[in-house]
Order: C-alpha cells, then structure tokens, then sequence
C-alpha cells in the first residue's frame, strides 16, 4: 500500500506523528500543514503553510493530493468543528466533532459530563461571577485549583496553596477575559497520563506516561504545556489499568453514546491516582498529548497508520493486540528564555545536524527553517526523545543529546523523570 496522510499542526507532537507513520511500511508520504522546521526535513514528508483552521484550503489540499486520511494534532480546530467539516465533505478523520471536543474545550461542561457518568472526579463549582467565586473560595478554603474554562494551552489552571493566591488567580484569569471558572476541590496523590484510542464503540490504551507541567525542577513555578513526559509510568499498575478502563474509559464511552457523540480520536485522561488506590479523572484532552506523545511513539511497533485506520473504519474491536518494544522513553523538552510568559524568536538552532543515530530523537516544535538555517519559533522548541532498556538509559541519552544542541537562551529541566 502507498497511504498518503494529512498530519495538521505544527508541534512536537505533529512531528512525532509524522515520524511514527513514516516508519510504516504502508505509508508513502506525509503532508504536514503547517508544519515546522523538523517535519521540513524529515524523508517523504512535506509542509504546507496552510494555517489549521483554514478548512477550506485544507480541505482543497487533501483532494488534490488524493490523501487517504487526516489526523488532527491540536485541540483549537477539533473545537472550531474541523471534524464536522471533514466528514460532511466524506473525508476520513481521526480526531473528534466539535461537540465530542468539548470533554477539553469546556472545563465546565466536562465536569457535569463526568458527573452525569458517574465517573470519580474532584468536586467541583463553576462560576461566571467574581463575587460569587470568591464567597466559594472562603468557604473551601485552600490548597484548591481553579480551571478557566476554556482552551489555554496547558496555562489555564492554577494551583493554589493559600487563598490569596486563589483570589489572585480567579481575579486574573476573569481579567484576561475567560466567562467561567471551574474551581474544584485539590486532589493529593500522584498523576499519570493514560490515553486511548478509540472509534467510538470500542477503546484501546496506549502506554502510560507522566508529565511535567511546572517550569521549574523540582515541580515548582508556574504551569506551562509540558516540559518533559517519561513513558511507561511504573505507578500504573495491572491492577489500577483495570480500575480505569472500568470506572473512567468505559463510562466515558457509554455517555458519549448516550448523548449522540460519534467519538473518533484520542481519550487522553489525566488522572490522579490518589493515596487510598482510587483513580479520578482530573481531565479529558480531545486529541494526543504534548509531550507525551514524544514519550509514547517510539516505543510503538505497530504501524500507527493501521491503527488510525481501524478507529477510522469503526473495525477497532477486530484489531489484535498493540505491540510495544520492551524499555523505556524519556522526553525533554528545551524551551526559550522566558517561556511560559515572554519569549523571544528567531534564534539559531546549533548542533542538531550534526547528531549521530546513537543520539536520542528530537522531535521538533517552535522552530522554522529559513534560508537553510533552523530557528526558534515557539516557546517549547525542541523534544528530545532518549530511548533505552530502562529510565536511567533514557535519560542518559537524552541529557547528553541536550548538552550538544544550543540556541540563545535555551533552557531545560535536569529533572526529568528523575525519580526513576
């Protein structure tokens, strides 16, 4: 077979997509739009500069191009409904319809979804007044999270340890213009990411990972989409996968049924395994993690396309068992000075062309090639990927891989998995 796929976005995850199906030995070509600096260089891959929400142009490249399928990197178009468009135009997607994108795209809606399902969860309030939210935040008092409703990248929850960082938080983020906040109760224990894929009938998880979302080592500063993921998570064990396929994935896929939602795509659950052994969903993202897809793919054998394609054609349940190379996968990312706040671009990447196959993989984010030369262009700019029979390998060649690469004010954390 010579499938020819639409990968849409333009981070890490989108180049560890495009990396992924490459590797199959169906795929011919993978078209990225738009693409950044890495998916430019990687073989029978190439860029569009066709922005994500722009549906009509995208939907004009895929019929010239004759692509057999198209999965969605990004939350913002599967919630802006560029799953609908696809199907009304008889194009096969792999990513969810608007209303299905709302499990990410509303924090509110998302936790009466959970608590119509009867899924474990925080408590929870929402809130379109400030009065009222500060009124529930002296009654609760903290440590508690508040969660802006809507899409944030990865910045829109806050956790705070003291009440005055709380009304901060709710006066802040009502400032920056979100309607609604969800402020639910603090959850103690330790996190995992678990992530299925489904099509709508039927589910399969893919390994566990862990994130980190702080800026700082050492878990501290403030949250930012993710600064490194290690994968397989050690704190998942038979015993607790049981447990979330039977209290969040399959009540999760039931509900969805019940309210109509064709859901084809990612489930990506972060969950809170809490210290009693019960696991409660923290959150629901529409689409493949950043970076834990950088985490996940390389320690995959079967061929990703055929596993999109078995969601897409609804025939998941017939799909034998997914494969997996034995070790472990550590991914770090190097982030611009400044980030998650200001940050500058434009800056000279150094160093990976000259990297050898026992180097770690680095899948490519905010950069952009210009005139041959690779720059910064994002504030996550790099993911790189150590692979190894255990984590003290994989962080062992990724660490030495970082310390060969260098753009101005390049920045990563030395604790990444650290713990393992």
């Amino acid at each position: 077979m010579n499938r020819k796929i639409l990968v849409i976005g333009n981070g890490g995850r989108e180049h560890a997509l495009a990396w992924s199906f490459l590797n199959s030995p169906s795929v011919e070509l993978v078209i990225c739009a738009p693409g950044n600096g890495g998916t430019a260089n990687l073989p029978r891959c190439q860029n569009r500069s066709i922005a994500v929400d722009d549906f009509a142009a995208l939907t004009n490249l895929i019929k010239e191009e004759n692509l057999d399928f198209v999965v969605v990197g990004p939350e913002v178009p599967l919630s802006l409904g560029i799953a609908d468009h696809f199907r009304s135009c008889g194009i096969p997607v792999f990513g969810p319809i608007q209303q299905g994108a709302q499990i990410e795209s509303s924090k509110a809606w998302a936790k009466e979804f959970f608590q119509s399902a009867n899924i474990p969860t925080a408590d929870s309030a929402t809130f379109e007044d400030l009065q009222l939210a500060q009124a529930y935040l002296k009654e609760k008092g903290a440590p508690i999270v508040i969660k802006a409703d809507g899409l944030s990248a990865g910045k829109g929850v806050v956790v705070a340890m003291n009440l005055q960082e709380a009304q901060s938080a709710i006066e802040d983020l009502f400032a920056q213009g979100h309607k609604k906040l969800v402020i639910e109760e603090y959850l103690v224990g330790e996190e995992v990411s678990v992530l299925a894929l489904t099509d709508g009938d039927d589910f399969r998880l893919l390994l566990s990972a862990q994130d980190h979302k702080r800026i700082g080592e050492g878990n501290t500063g403030p949250n930012t989409g993710g600064m490194g993921a290690y994968c397989p998570a050690a704190i998942l064990t038979p015993e607790l996968e049981a447990q979330v396929k039977q209290k969040i994935f399959i009540p999760t896929l039931a509900e969805l049924k019940k309210r109509n939602i064709d859901y084809c795509g990612v489930l990506y659950a972060g969950l809170m395994v809490c210290p009693d052994g019960i696991v409660k969903i923290l959150e629901f993202n529409c689409r493949f993690g950043d970076p834990e897809t950088q985490a996940i793919l390389p320690l995959l054998k079967t061929p990703l396309d055929e596993l999109i394609l078995a969601c897409i054609m609804k025939n998941l349940q017939n799909f034998p068992e997914f494969q997996w190379h034995q070790g472990s996968c550590v991914c770090v990312i190097a982030a611009s000075n400044g980030y998650p706040g200001n940050y500058s671009k434009g800056k000279l990447i150094k160093g990976i062309n000259s990297l050898s196959d026992a180097d770690a993989l680095v899948f490519q984010a905010g950069t952009v090639l210009k005139d041959k030369d690779l720059l910064t262009d994002g504030g996550r700019v790099l993911g790189v990927t150590g692979i190894g029979e255990d984590f003290l390998a994989a962080r062992k060649q990724a660490y030495s891989t970082l310390e060969k690469i260098s753009f101005e004010g390049m920045y990563y954390r030395r604790d990444i998995a650290i713990k393992k």
